[in-house]
Order: structure tokens, then sequence, then C-alpha cells
């Protein structure tokens, strides 16, 4: 079967299966070569991040007829940037993956941390001091919204087919998971490899609870745009250098009750829409 029949028509076990199993295997791996050795119950810490992604998968799906439907649209009537020159087929894919995990990824996260009552959603995501794979879907379900609708705007930009975005989806829940897995790779393969694709190292960097290494590194699964656009940063030691979490939120009730993160957006909370510039001594748990 192609590529793009398979995913075009990829059935909603396999898609949970890519999902489960991606947790699966970084969640076994963080075991084995640990970044950061957390003094923490790891099952009662992914509770939270479960329930999120639960709901991240259930905003998807009510957004996934918008996008499977215009995904249709578009490339039907060849609609798109991807349209406008006679690609070989894997620069056509390569280039429709690039759309939308620029718009649909790296973009929508730029926004999130620059407009302040976006911030306040996203800031859910960073609240986390004990990132590892499980944080990948960690996300408030109106943050949710936000990523759906940017999306559904690349969709358009480039013109994607379904298949493509099927194959975007798939690859970015596999790629997001591993970027955030407490997983310490040899260091010079983690540098080649945030050239092209964002790495572990390069991600950890970005939930550092203070600015400004929380305003950089905003891709997904190409770290390309960081590179280009100026906003990648490196941190060569991170297991010494970098503290998870948010600034004014350094208390693991702030992080773990999910009740309290629903609602945390909604609330006067010490001034979230500029908690990325407090000074909060850092806080550490480690062994």
């Amino acid at each position: 079967m192609e590529l793009s029949t398979y995913f075009e028509n990829i059935p909603a076990l396999h898609r949970a299966m890519i999902l489960a199993g991606g947790i699966t295997f970084f969640w076994m791996l963080e075991s084995i070569l640990p970044l950061f050795r957390f003094r923490y119950r790891k099952w009662q810490h992914a509770l939270p991040n479960l329930f999120f992604t639960f709901t991240t998968v259930a905003v998807n799906l009510v957004f996934a007829f918008a996008i499977v439907g215009s995904a249709d649209f578009v490339s039907s009537r060849q609609i798109g940037l991807l349209h406008i020159f006679d690609l070989p087929p894997w620069l056509f894919v390569l280039s429709g993956l690039m759309v939308l995990d620029l718009i649909g990824a790296w973009l929508v996260h730029l926004v999130e941390h620059h407009v302040k009552w976006m911030w306040k959603f996203h800031i859910i995501h960073h609240s986390d001091m004990h990132v590892d794979t499980t944080t990948a879907n960690r996300h408030h379900p109106v943050e949710s919204v936000f990523r759906a609708v940017f999306t559904l705007a690349a969709v358009w930009v480039g013109g994607t087919p379904v298949y493509l975005v099927m194959l975007y989806q798939s690859l970015s829940v596999v790629l997001s998971q591993f970027n955030h897995a407490n997983i310490a790779l040899p260091p010079l393969l983690d540098k080649w490899i945030s050239w092209v694709i964002v790495s572990p190292n390069m991600h950890k960097v970005h939930h550092h609870y203070r600015q400004p290494l929380t305003d950089t590194n905003y891709g997904n699964i190409f770290s390309l745009w960081d590179h280009f656009f100026g906003t990648f940063e490196r941190v060569e030691s991170p297991s010494e250098q970098l503290t998870y979490g948010i600034d004014v939120m350094m208390q693991p009730a702030d992080s773990q009750q999910i009740g309290r993160l629903l609602r945390m957006p909604f609330e006067q909370h010490r001034s979230i829409e500029g908690s990325k510039f407090s000074d909060v001594p850092p806080v550490s748990d480690r062994k």
C-alpha cells in the first residue's frame, strides 16, 4: 500500500497505537537513560498529563471534520502553496510537512508566548516541574483549540491533502514525545540532530523556568524554523543549568491538580501574564 493511501485512510486504532506506543517506548527509555533523576512518583505525575492528552485528542476529533474537509477541498482544487509548482512527490511531501509544522506548531507556539491571554492557557504546559514524555500533550483544552485552528490555517495556506495532514500528525505525536522525554542522548548526537529536528536537549531549554530561555526553541518537528528566525538556543549541560516549571508556580500543587490547572487561566493568579518576568529562586528536587 502506498504511503499516501495508508495515511489518507489510517484507522483510528492505528493512530491510537502510535500515541500509546510512543508514550510506552519513551517511558521505558527514560528509566534506562534518564537526563534528570527526579524524586517523584512517575505514575502520579503522569495522571494530569494523561488527562490533558485525552482532552487534546477530544478537541482534535471535533476539529477533524473541518480539517479533513478543508484538506479535501484545497487539494482537489489545487489551492495553496504546494500547487504553485510541479513538485516531485518526495519534495511535495517534505514541503507539505514543513508548512504544517511552521504554521500549525512553530508559529502558534511563538504567538502563545507573546500574546498574554494565550499565554495564560499555554502556561499549563510549562507548569510541569518534571518534564518527561507524558508532558508532550499536556495542553489546556482551550490551547488545543488554538493549535487546531492554526493547523486548519496551515492546511489552507499549504493546500495540503488529507494524507499529508495525517502523516504530519502521526510524526508530530511521536517526535513531541521524543523531544519531551527525560532521556540523555550522547551530547554530540543530540547536537547533530538539533540541526534538522528538535532534539531532547534542545526542547528542554524551552522548559527552563525563566526567560530568556523560556522564549526560545519553539519547534515541534523541524528545528530549522528556530535556526532561521533566530529563536534557537543551546545549553551544553542541561542537567546542571536547567530548572523546569514557571517562576510563580514552583509548588507541586500548582502543577499536579487537574481542577486547578483547568481553572487557572480564568483566575487572577499572581499576574500570570507577567510570570516569565518574576524573581523567584530556582527549586530543585533532583538527586
